[in-house]
């Protein structure tokens, strides 16, 4: 690294994007991000472009990429600008199993907010007779024995 006064040390870095020490040297060994810099003593030195990746690294993983998915896309950028296809497919392919994981947690949403309506109506006293107060979702609507089901 050349401007050792935009380095950041792991410390800085791991507090920045919310991770261990251990884990950003984990990420060095599972060749998820490239060597980095290194202070005469061997301590870590970041650049703001390893932060920038870090942090792309971070959303992958937040958006529940594997760590083997997250290599592979690690050792195609590693290759250049010759794999920019093979990236955006691996990306394309990510982006439809985060919105498949996104549609099927909003349908456990509709079921949560329907139990909630069934609750809210029996405790402003209204029993069953109100039961098409909840929202209707996606699904064929459930029975009233499976409304308070635990």
């Amino acid at each position: 690294m050349s401007n050792n006064a935009t380095a950041l040390t792991i410390g800085q870095v791991a507090e920045t994007i919310g991770v261990s020490t251990h884990t950003l040297r984990y990420y060095e060994q599972a060749a998820l991000i490239r060597p980095v810099g290194r202070t005469q003593s061997g301590h870590r030195l970041y650049s703001p472009a390893d932060l920038d990746w870090l942090r792309f690294l971070m959303r992958l993983k937040a958006t529940g990429m594997p760590i083997a998915g997250m290599q592979a896309f690690a050792a195609l950028r590693a290759q250049g600008r010759s794999t920019q296809a093979a990236r955006r497919d691996l990306l394309m392919a990510h982006r439809d199993a985060v919105l498949a994981r996104i549609a099927e947690l909003q349908l456990n949403l509709g079921a949560i907010v329907d139990k909630i309506a069934y609750y809210e109506d029996e405790v402003a006293g209204h029993g069953t007779a109100h039961s098409d107060v909840t929202r209707q979702i996606d699904t064929p609507s459930t029975s009233l024995s499976e409304k308070d089901s635990p």
